[in-house]
């Protein structure tokens, strides 16, 4: 949710304490603030060692049994697993490679529509070849409602359905008057989809986010309420819900604003029922998951964030934040091997902010897990866009993580359905795209040429930059599409990715061009 909004009662800017070192010493004081202190801070170095340990052993243990099946394999032996011994093959590869997505990939609708104002990420769902990418935001004068976008690549172009929110508010004095958010969608049989939701209402008693369900035949909707909400009251902003062992297990940020964390940030708590529509238990050992200790990148809390099911492992990418200072948020790590006890990895953070140029925060996170790639669709928020600065800047984004080499990514870049004669595209109409861990770069062109009147080919400019902010008035490289009158044309152009950045310019220096496609393809 909102970090930076108005959701809740925040305290704004930097927080300031005051420390025993700022008290002068009096004559015959014993010190006692200074030893208890100390006393902490061993009991915390202590937890953070024996979480480390934790971790470092199950690592070493998964490395030791991959150089024995090598040894294996390089004596043309048989490798031999452990039965009944589950491996987590994110943490056993090592491998975490960050590279951000063509961003923005949403951003809120034009003055006037129903979002736009705050938009933040709510759930990241795939169904058959299809994502989808639901989002809350406010807009004409409401609270938080509910939209949807889908693509048929997880990159995008995303497309947003219809001009309403797929998910309204509820009616004047009702429980979710005010705002609804934090959609979380289950594929629970055929043309059978259960949406679970956060809602807030406007009167004292429903003032406190509460959960509902609504139920549709198909990811888009129409999305019917369920007559009962809400199911589970007072249990925070929804992450996830997972269906396992035969129970439906629902993940959430709870308690909101917790003593001890940053704004409305929270814990990760778990609530379990047999049926959708509950009745729910709340576990008995929440929280599952807690905010770093002090000094950690994650020690002010950790935004909602989805739990998925992979290979026989519990998997959460999660938006994490500093205590002190603004809010700034970068990607964590953690997993369970029985969803209940959660080990945060080794090397957190796995999505660093500073790789996406201008990027304050990756908050509200979302995955979809395609091996070798993991998405990770979450809110973006700028450090400054325009005239305004953080945090009132925000769109939606995604970072790709690669978790083995060699790799191959297809990243959409520009998608135009028509280019006037002689006219060339804007350079903050293409994305940044990075090339920090790339060691292979082809960009593919493909137009549509009008029939009789075109002249020349459209002509690709690509612009590079150190920061991914200032980029070069010249062209680092540039070529002519393949020249086809009336068809469709298509060229493929390998580069050498010897910068950090790159932007790429279309120009029609011809006549009838349309459905013109840039695609970056990225290796390593």
């Amino acid at each position: 949710m909102s970090r930076g909004g108005s959701r809740t009662a925040r305290t704004g800017g930097i927080s300031y304490y005051r420390s025993w070192q700022s008290e002068p010493i009096r004559k015959g004081s014993k010190m006692k603030r200074p030893v208890q202190t100390a006393f902490i801070l061993a009991v915390v170095v202590t937890m953070v060692i024996a979480g480390c340990q934790k971790q470092i052993a199950a690592e070493n243990r998964q490395q030791k049994e991959k150089a024995e099946h090598s040894t294996a394999i390089e004596q043309g032996k048989k490798p031999r697993y452990k039965k009944n011994v589950k491996r987590n093959d994110f943490i056993e590869n090592g491998v975490f490679i960050q590279i951000p997505g063509p961003n923005p990939i949403i951003t809120p609708g034009p003055d006037g529509a129903w979002d736009d104002g705050v938009t933040e990420a709510a759930d990241a769902f795939k169904d058959v070849d299809t994502y989808y990418f639901y989002y809350h935001a406010t807009g004409a004068g409401k609270g938080y409602r509910l939209g949807v976008a889908s693509s048929t690549h997880p990159l995008g172009p995303f497309k947003k359905h219809g001009d309403k929110p797929v998910l309204d508010l509820g009616p004047k004095g009702s429980w979710d008057d005010r705002y609804v958010a934090c959609a979380m969608i289950l594929k629970d049989g055929p043309k059978k989809y259960y949406m679970w939701y956060s809602g807030y209402g406007s009167k004292p008693q429903h003032r406190k986010w509460s959960i509902g369900l609504a139920a549709a035949t198909h990811p888009l909707g129409p999305w019917k309420k369920y007559g009962d909400n809400p199911i589970l009251e007072n249990f925070g902003y929804v992450g996830g819900v997972l269906r396992t062992r035969g129970k439906y297990h629902l993940y959430n940020a709870h308690p909101i604003s917790w003593t001890g964390y940053k704004g409305d940030y929270s814990p990760l708590a778990l609530a379990v029922a047999e049926r959708p529509q509950g009745p729910y238990t709340k576990y008995k050992d929440n929280p599952l998951m807690e905010k770093g200790d002090f000094g950690d990148w994650d020690d002010g809390g950790i935004s909602e964030a989805e739990v998925l099911y992979h290979a026989g492992v519990f998997h959460m990418f999660y938006g994490g934040t500093h205590l002190y200072g603004p809010r700034l948020e970068s990607i964590g790590y953690a997993y369970s091997l029985d969803g209940y006890n959660f080990i945060k990895y080794l090397r957190n953070p796995v999505a660093v902010r500073q790789a996406n140029p201008n990027a304050a925060a990756f908050a509200e996170v979302h995955a979809i897990i395609e091996p070798p790639f993991i998405y990770l669709y979450h809110t973006l928020r700028y450090e400054k866009l325009g005239s305004k600065s953080f945090p009132w800047t925000e769109d939606l984004g995604v970072q790709v993580l690669v978790t083995q080499r060699p790799f191959s990514l297809d990243m959409p870049v520009l998608n135009i359905e028509s280019l006037g004669i002689g006219k060339t595209t804007r350079l903050d109409s293409s994305p940044p795209i990075s090339l920090g861990h790339i060691t292979r770069l082809a960009l593919t062109a493909e137009c549509t040429y009008g029939t009789g009147d075109a002249e020349k080919p459209i002509r690709i400019h690509v612009r590079g930059s150190c920061d991914g902010l200032k980029y070069d008035t010249t062209d680092l490289y540039s070529f002519d599409n393949d020249f086809k009158p009336g068809r469709t044309a298509r060229k493929t152009v390998e580069l050498e990715p010897k910068v950090g950045f790159i932007k790429v310019l279309v120009e029609n220096p011809g006549r009838t061009v349309s459905d013109i496609r840039v695609i970056a393809t990225l290796g390593g």
